[in-house]
């Protein structure tokens, strides 16, 4: 495509130096755009992106040595470009939409080709995306799903370091989903997502909200700017240029956020509320949970379908209830609706469990906020019949005012609470357990040795092991037959970060370790 119809997307864009030298002149033909210059090959558009820690335009020239034919840049930025033989310089006002826009415009619009489901809040995003492709699947219809675990459509997995990618990213993944037949695409759509125009020049039929808790205060600063940025995505991204009639949008009713939501900014909206008041479109009625999952009636107007789920937890009933709105949204009938649902068998990572031959029962979870630690930690309180260990950190380099409250939830709700490591990254472990313990001690002040807890714990404690892999060696062992192990925090993530490094590292992988162990010791 020529750089002309690519920077025609942005209307201030304006070309400030065009090499007469150049082999293709001043309109060369552009094969592909990138944001970091060690991607950029012969012919590439290069975008000058400042971020947090790096800024872009430090690699301008690298990006042409390398064979771009273009580089896009800020305006206002005066240092050095590059030789100013090699290639066209564009100059636009903001990196970031201009990349979301010239790479929309380069893939060809992919988003308008298909139905786009866009999926926010702070929990549950996951789980509500794989049970509405699961959904969809159900139906025969082609269905690509982008979540935080991976991206996939027909029967491919691709890796997905971010949530929501980067817009030139995300464009291409679009463009090669639509190119392949896929009409139906699921994505769970991130704060950072729309606070750094990820999802900018993206076109979405239906837009869904799980719930609002506290995450990310690394990068909002303030709760109220990070339902702001929540809130964009229904106000910005949703209303406009639907391609058949209106947008939907489903809204959790029983979260305090969602039904804010529903009273104020939503405007030429079809608007689907779920949750337990009688008056939303979808609701929950005589729901009995247990460990095996849930089962009940769920309420669409004046039809009552029964219905029965393999996920645990009063959490994932919402869940539910938003790929049941989803489903209406998109004009299957209940019947439908909960035949697809209850076929479900949940999301790796998600409340996962992990056999035993012991009778312990061993989970692993993605819970890494206050709300989530809090919601899974209830959900297993309901049910076990023994001590209820948790085994969880708090990331380094992140909010670090959700430590002691996810202290205090762990130390409330857990007979041993273990305290270690998750992806510390730069910071130091100690520190970080030191934030986590002011929220545990205040509730439980008996700190336990490894010696004292092979002897027996004789009432509720914690253990400080910063080891990840010693902490889930050491829950496990320490707990009886018919007792449960909840390791949080990582979930399907398989790896740990400790300083600059990335190394591998699955809970499911230790935790199936540490039972062979253990349970071939007791035999």
């Amino acid at each position: 495509m020529k750089l002309s119809r690519i920077i025609s997307a942005i209307a201030s864009a304006r070309v400030r130096h065009a090499p007469s030298s150049a082999v293709q002149g001043a309109d060369p033909e552009i094969s592909s755009v990138h944001y970091r210059s060690d991607q950029v090959t012969d012919g590439a558009m290069f975008f000058a992106i400042k971020g947090t820690h790096v800024d872009g335009h430090r690699f301008i020239q690298d990006a042409v040595n390398r064979g771009a034919s273009a580089v896009v840049m800020n305006g206002r930025h005066n240092g050095p470009l590059t030789d100013g033989r090699q290639a066209s310089v564009v100059s636009v006002e903001d990196t970031r939409k201009a990349l979301a826009a010239m790479s929309a415009a380069f893939y060809d619009n992919p988003s308008e080709k298909l139905y786009l489901i866009g999926i926010t809040g702070t929990n549950g995003k996951t789980t509500t995306a794989y049970l509405i492709e699961h959904l969809l699947m159900s139906r025969g219809i082609d269905v690509g799903v982008i979540s935080t675990i991976n991206y996939r459509y027909q029967g491919r997995i691709f890796d997905n370091p971010l949530t929501t990618p980067e817009s030139s990213d995300l464009q291409k993944i679009l463009s090669e989903m639509a190119g392949a037949g896929v009409t139906h695409v699921v994505m769970e759509v991130s704060s950072h997502g729309v606070a750094l125009d990820r999802i900018h020049c993206c076109r979405f039929d239906l837009g869904i909200f799980t719930n609002l808790t506290q995450d990310h205060l690394d990068f909002h600063s303030t709760m109220a700017d990070y339902w702001a940025c929540k809130q964009r995505f229904f106000t910005e991204y949703l209303a406009v240029g639907p391609k058949s009639g209106h947008a939907a949008a489903v809204i959790n009713h029983n979260d305090e956020k969602g039904r804010e939501l529903l009273s104020g900014p939503l405007r030429n909206v079809r608007v689907i509320a779920v949750g337990s008041n009688p008056s939303n479109a979808v609701v929950p009625d005589e729901v009995v949970f247990d460990e095996h999952g849930m089962n009940g009636q769920i309420r669409f107007g004046n039809d009552a379908v029964t219905f029965r789920s393999q996920l645990v937890g009063r959490y994932n009933l919402e869940n539910i209830l938003c790929a049941a709105g989803a489903g209406i949204a998109m004009g299957l009938t209940p019947s439908e609706i909960i035949k697809g649902l209850s076929s479900f068998g949940g999301v790796h990572g998600r409340l996962e469990r992990i056999p035993s031959r012991s009778n312990r029962h061993i989970y692993i979870d993605y819970a890494h906020t206050p709300d989530a630690l809090l919601n899974v930690l209830t959900t297993l309180r309901e049910i076990v019949t023994g001590r209820l260990i948790c085994v969880f950190g708090c990331g380094g380099d992140r909010d670090r005012k959700k430590r002691p409250q996810m202290g205090e939830i762990a130390a409330r709700l857990s007979d041993l609470a273990v305290i270690t490591s998750d992806n510390p990254r730069t910071e130091s472990p100690d520190a970080i357990i030191n934030d986590i313990l002011a929220g545990v001690t205040p509730v439980l002040n008996r700190e336990y040795t490894e010696r004292e807890l092979e002897a027996g714990p004789t009432e509720r404690g914690y253990i400080i092991q910063p080891d990840r892999e010693k902490a889930i060696f050491l829950g496990i062992r320490v707990a009886r037959t018919g007792d449960t192990v909840l390791i949080a925090g990582k979930g399907h993530e398989d790896y740990q970060i400790i300083g600059q490094r990335t190394l591998h590292f699955d809970d499911r992988e230790k935790a199936n370790s540490a039972l062979i162990l253990i349970e071939t010791g007791e035999n």
